[in-house]
């Protein structure tokens, strides 16, 4: 048994293993893999200089098992995403064997909390992570999806974020936490700032904000991974009434002028303190709630709790964390 870093010369191998998966995320593992040169690069890094994600995979008798994806959080190196998990069936051992290997080699280069946002109807996903890993549940998202975009121009007042504005920014996101959720899912400002190599990144984001003087009253973006498929997130400031339709034009505007055919996805943040106002606008506008993620984290690394004899066999899938 071995885990090692994925190379180029994996991919026929993986491409395998993950057959029963969409095409886009057959795509997605030959452009990481294509990209082994920068990968290199990456690796040398220290965490805090590390510019792109990295994968790495479970081999026996020289056969790919398993794989898990790393990415450390834009801004915060030292907060780490686990962004794929796929192992083979009935191997449920392997998967926690990937995940206690990442938690151990980035735990010993400083990390200091573990992340994965994963979909609430996998109970045996929250088992591996929350019973096997040591994590725990913290809060949720909701994506809602528009059917049928029509972006209109309007007078509303917005500008882009710059470097300059992320303390401000920060401090309006922290202020609207549900108080329960600070201690997890506080933010520096760095992790608003644009960063070194961004442009090597996974995805594509751009972020936006309304201000009134020198006052920051609400901040939105935009985020792809493939070009297709946008996710809308907006943090408003709940002392203030704001009409989400003109900030939800000003992004499917923003789209369209790059876009012809894209998927918008807004993101319900649970655990702000206008979730509730939020949910029953997008309800209002008849918008579809297609999927409700569960945000697990680990603080530090601690040893992997033993597995349970009674536990299922899960095949995991993608959950991409997007900040």
């Amino acid at each position: 048994m071995q885990i090692r870093r994925l190379t180029y010369f994996d991919y026929p191998k993986i491409k395998r293993l993950v057959s029963y998966l969409c095409t886009d995320e057959n795509d997605k593992l030959a452009k990481s893999i294509m990209e082994e040169p920068l990968g290199l690069i990456n690796a040398m890094l220290p965490l805090r200089f590390k510019f792109k994600s990295e994968s790495f995979i479970y081999v026996e008798n020289k056969e790919i098992l398993g794989i898990i994806t790393i990415a450390r959080t834009s801004g915060n190196p030292y907060k780490i995403n686990i962004t794929r998990l796929i192992f083979k069936e009935n191997l449920y051992d392997i998967g926690k064997q990937l995940v206690e290997f990442a938690i151990h080699k980035y735990g010993a280069k400083g990390a200091t909390s573990f992340t994965v946002t994963i979909d609430e109807c996998h109970d045996e996903l929250f088992n591996l992570f929350i019973n096997g890993c040591g994590f725990r549940q913290c809060a949720s998202e909701t994506l809602w999806k528009i059917e049928k975009p029509s972006p209109e121009k309007t007078n509303f007042h917005w500008r882009y974020a710059q470097n300059s504005d992320s303390k401000k920014i920060a401090q309006l996101y922290n202020s609207e936490l549900i108080n329960i959720y600070k201690p997890s899912l506080i933010r520096d400002e760095k992790e608003y700032q644009e960063v070194l190599f961004s442009g090597f990144n996974d995805y594509y984001k751009t972020r936006y904000v309304i201000d009134e003087g020198s006052k920051i009253l609400g901040y939105f973006s935009i985020t792809t991974t493939d070009n297709l498929n946008y996710i809308l997130d907006i943090t408003t400031n709940s002392g203030y009434d704001f009409d989400y339709d003109k900030i939800i034009n000003v992004m499917l505007c923003e789209i369209a002028r790059k876009k012809r055919a894209f998927y918008p996805l807004i993101k319900q943040k649970k655990y702000i303190k206008n979730s509730e106002i939020f949910e029953n606008y997008l309800n209002s506008k008849n918008y579809t709630p297609i999927q409700t993620q569960q945000i697990l984290v680990k603080d530090f690394y601690r040893p992997i709790a033993q597995t349970s004899t009674n536990w299922q066999v899960f095949i995991l899938g993608e959950n991409q964390v997007t900040n």
